[in-house]
């Protein structure tokens, strides 16, 4: 479908004449046109209907074209507006395009202006088209659990979403920002599944797991000949990845005389094979990916700034766990059941202590350490729910060293950091709601109020489950028996 065809014109003058010829001239264009004589007319128009752009008279009778633009923007109604005025009131043209017309034309419209109007009108068309498919996509993600291979549905995911779509039809550069086990290469993946390099290969090289000789050789290939051993030649990464996407993790973990030589290759797109004489040229997109603080990385000579700047085009920060609790649940649940199929058992869910454990856990391995643990539940569970026995590790049960940071990214509510604080806090106590209360500075009736509300009848949101007394490492089989002697060791 070409742009004229996505999009319809209005046409708002009181002034027949106008109207027939510019209907005239448009049709002749390609456009579908419509015309209304007045502007209350065309805002009835407007309102029934989709027109990709509007050419309103600034002079009207019943609704004049500064008042439409008004209503337009009060109802929400994303067409494209061309003011066409008289010169004696070119001040309210300037006036129209400051409250959001895209452009205005003074009357007389001779074929000089009408020629400019002919020219304004398929801009004014694609930009309502592109505002159209954001907002599409902008509904689309909101409502997306998953995105490719990754998992989230809270607001810091759609934001990363969005900018793989946005980025990725691109060739630009990007690098991905995050702790370990946050899933970078997933954003990669996703990346290179998104662009027109989607039929191309994927290849994907832990810059940080190879020792120096044998990650230039990863990197770059050698030929035959070119050391002892290499009985035949072989083809690097950026080879392999010839027409597709690399992906390079931990980038910054690279030998600074391998960056020089990454730098070389990713400005001349070329390669020279170790023990080679020859530049291969190489079709190639480069995605990066640091768990590293940046600043710092500079600073201390670990990664080159000119291959940084090569490589950071675009950066993307995936958040960690922490700091999008919201997926916990979604991914908890996931997790689960992907790895009862693959067991072959026959586990349902988790029981309330096991999710008041989930949800305020500071999971610093984030989503990779989510899933083993729950992996290692399933495998280890010996009945139909989880409970906080099998999902809680050991080493934490054993030594209650469950770390009890708080970390709230800036632009989080109050809510939020409230939240954060009394589930971390009910963490870091094992569950032992007395102690928790007491650091808290509130009583323990409060705080079992405010983490039945915050952790609702299964883990979710809303109100319902009573956290007990006891530490919730402990089986309910077991309560009563443990409780002493957890008293004990507090």
């Amino acid at each position: 479908m070409t742009t004229k065809q996505q999009a319809k014109i209005l046409i708002a003058d009181d002034e027949r004449a106008i109207t027939d010829g510019l209907s005239a001239i448009l049709s002749d264009e390609g456009y579908t046109v419509d015309v209304a004589v007045d502007g209350q007319k065309a805002l009835e128009r407007l309102s029934n209907d989709a027109y990709g752009v509007i050419l309103a008279d600034l002079k009207m009778p019943k609704l004049d074209g500064l008042a439409l633009l008004k209503e337009m923007q009060q109802r929400e109604i994303h067409t494209e507006c061309i003011i066409i005025t008289g010169q004696a009131t070119v001040d309210s043209a300037v006036q129209a395009m400051r409250q959001g017309a895209y452009d205005y034309i003074e009357k007389p419209l001779n074929s000089e202006k009408l020629n400019r109007l002919k020219a304004l009108i398929p801009k004014a068309v694609d930009k309502f088209v592109v505002k159209q498919t954001n907002r599409a996509l902008t509904s689309e993600l909101a409502n997306l659990t998953h995105y490719g291979e990754l998992t989230g549905q809270s607001e810091q995911m759609r934001s990363v979403y969005q900018l793989i779509e946005a980025v990725a039809p691109s060739t630009a550069s990007v690098i991905i920002l995050g702790e370990s086990g946050t899933g970078k290469e997933l954003v990669a993946r996703a990346l290179h599944a998104k662009s027109d390099r989607e039929k191309g290969p994927f290849f994907a090289l832990n810059c940080a797991a190879l020792p120096k000789d044998i990650l230039e050789n990863e990197l770059f290939g050698h030929e035959k000949g070119a050391f002892t051993g290499s009985t035949n030649e072989k083809q690097g990464a950026f080879e392999l990845a010839h027409g597709g996407t690399i992906f390079l993790d931990e980038v910054a973990e690279m030998p600074t005389d391998i960056q020089v030589k990454l730098l070389r290759a990713l400005e001349s797109r070329q390669v020279r094979r170790l023990g080679g004489k020859r530049e291969i040229s190489v079709d190639i997109r480069v995605v990066a990916a640091t768990n590293k603080d940046l600043e710092k990385a500079l600073a201390d000579n670990e990664l080159r700034e000119d291959l940084y700047y090569r490589l950071a085009v675009v950066p993307i920060y995936l958040p960690p766990l922490r700091e999008r609790v919201g997926d916990i649940k979604l991914l908890a649940n996931e997790f689960l059941i992907r790895y009862s199929r693959q067991n072959n058992k026959k586990v349902t869910g988790f029981d309330d202590a096991a999710w008041e454990w989930i949800l305020s856990y500071n999971w610093p391995g984030n989503v990779r350490e989510l899933k083993n643990a729950v992996e290692r539940a399933v495998i280890m569970s010996r009945s139909s729910t989880i409970g906080a026995a099998d999902i809680v590790p050991r080493h934490l049960r054993a030594s209650g060293e469950i770390p009890a940071v708080v970390s709230v990214p800036v632009g989080s509510s109050l809510a939020d950091a409230k939240r954060q604080l009394i589930l971390r806090t009910f963490a870091s106590t094992g569950g032992d709601l007395d102690r928790s209360a007491k650091l808290l500075g509130t009583s323990t009736g409060e705080l079992r109020g405010e983490l039945s509300r915050l952790l609702g009848p299964n883990g979710a949101d809303g109100g319902g489950a009573r956290p007990e007394k006891r530490p919730v490492s402990a089986s309910p089989a077991k309560a009563k028996k443990e409780e002493p002697k957890a008293k004990k060791r507090r």
